[in-house]
């Protein structure tokens, strides 16, 4: 989506449809198994893989965006480990491989993807039912009022 940064959804206040186009599913692999950084990697790209492994939109990775993963890691260690012959085009290939992955809050809103982090001792399963009973109920209020 091109433009600025949407606000994230509790910020917006939307008076009219949302014109966008239709979620298209399909049934997800299995959960695939996070492969571990190249010890070899510069220590930056090293901890840019690794705190991959931490975030939240990481439970949406399939097996190949993991792949993708370790290619932008090994991209961006071989652009830190060439010292003074920094590559700006590499750089700006290894940044559009990070929004595609969604590490960056403006790529994630821009994808309609939220985070919101958990409160100590709650339960993420029941985190996400509720979530998911007040969009229902969301989805009731506008069929009743439109």
């Amino acid at each position: 989506m091109p433009g600025p940064v949407p606000k994230r959804s509790a910020h917006r206040r939307r008076r009219n449809k949302d014109e966008g186009p239709p979620l298209v599913t399909a049934q997800a692999g299995h959960a695939p198994p996070v492969p571990e950084p190249n010890a070899d990697w510069h220590p930056v790209a090293e901890q840019w893989f690794s705190s991959l492994r931490e975030s939240g939109q990481a439970q949406f990775y399939e097996a190949s965006d993991w792949a993708v993963a370790v290619y932008i890691a090994e991209a961006m260690s071989r652009n830190l480990n060439q010292g003074a012959r920094f590559s700006a085009q590499l750089f700006q290939s290894v940044l559009s491989g990070m929004t595609d992955l969604l590490t960056t809050e403006g790529a994630r809103r821009r994808a309609r993807v939220e985070l919101e982090r958990l409160g100590d001792g709650e339960d993420p399963d029941e985190v996400a039912h509720l979530v998911l009973m007040e969009h229902y109920r969301q989805a009731a209020d506008a069929a009743e009022s439109g």
